[in-house]
């Protein structure tokens, strides 16, 4: 009986790994196999009008993410970050705590507040361009937000950004509310919680987990920030709005692939190593359990 279910075992892994061999052979050839690239990219001094190829190892990486080009990249694409991700949660927490009640027509507006979502990125862009351009926009005399400004252009892009991930935020925030058994606050009710305590002292905690998975996807989200970029200013103005991924991109079709590539890796440890230190500092305060 042992050999028979050892190979019966045995024979279910093998269709198992069978059954996967599709998805692994396509996630190899369009996650690893380019990965890999990048590296040898980032590694080798390639030209694309001639087969030479020059070494240069780590060290020219690190000449790369020591320029001035790479740190003023991540310099706005952290002020970028820092404009999106806080204001973000907060209007999703906010509008999801409006709707959150048994109110007659209250779908009506869960409906309004979730409606972004069928919004695409090219959408919204333009939606603001008429909104804050010096030229057509409604509020162009705004300087704070201004796309012709370069003070405000890149606040103005971080806005329409904002914008586009309300209804995403809106949408999982308030499944996480209703998530939360009746129980819990009528009990906290009953204790004498007032509706701004127990917000702070029953709903955050109870919804922390949701929070911590938003935060880290609209981390990841601003650092990758390029389509509202490349709409909206372009890189400008005066290269005020330039994101490190805006940068990758324009390198595109140079004939120095390295230091796009180089640039590329760098995003791609800032992005793993933010993410997860985010997430080992917000899981301290997250709680799994009722």
């Amino acid at each position: 009986m042992g050999v028979a279910a050892r190979s019966r075992k045995g024979r279910e892994a093998l269709m198992a790994y069978a059954m996967l061999a599709p998805l692994l052979i396509v996630f190899g050839l369009f996650a690893y196999y380019p990965f890999v690239r990048l590296i040898d990219f980032a590694l080798n001094q390639k030209f694309t009008n001639s087969d030479e190829t020059e070494f240069v190892g780590f060290m020219g990486v690190w000449d790369v993410l020591s320029s001035n080009e790479f740190s003023d990249g991540l310099w706005i694409t952290v002020k970028f970050m820092l404009y999106t991700v806080p204001a973000g949660l907060v209007i999703g927490v906010v509008l999801a705590t409006l709707a959150n009640r048994r109110l007659r027509g209250i779908k009506i507006f869960q409906t309004i507040f979730s409606s972004t979502i069928a919004s695409s990125v090219a959408v919204a862009s333009v939606v603001f361009t008429t909104l804050i351009n010096r030229q057509v926009g409604y509020f162009k005399d705004v300087d704070f937000i201004s796309l012709s400004s370069q003070g405000g252009a890149l606040r103005g892009v971080a806005l329409a950004a904002i914008w586009g991930n309300i209804g995403l935020t809106f949408v999982i925030v308030l499944a996480g509310m209703q998530a939360i058994p009746d129980e819990i606050n009528e009990a906290a009710t009953l204790d004498g919680y007032g509706p701004i305590r127990r917000f702070f002292k029953v709903t955050v905690p109870m919804i922390s987990p949701t929070l911590l998975f938003l935060a880290v996807v609209l981390v990841v989200q601003a650092l990758q920030a390029y389509a509202q970029i490349d709409i909206l200013t372009n890189g400008g103005p005066a290269k005020s709005t330039e994101t490190l991924l805006y940068k990758i991109a324009q390198l595109q079709g140079r004939t120095d692939l390295q230091t796009g590539a180089s640039m590329a890796l760098g995003l791609f440890l800032l992005t793993l190593v933010v993410s997860a230190g985010q997430y080992l500092m917000l899981n301290k305060r997250v709680h799994y359990d009722n």
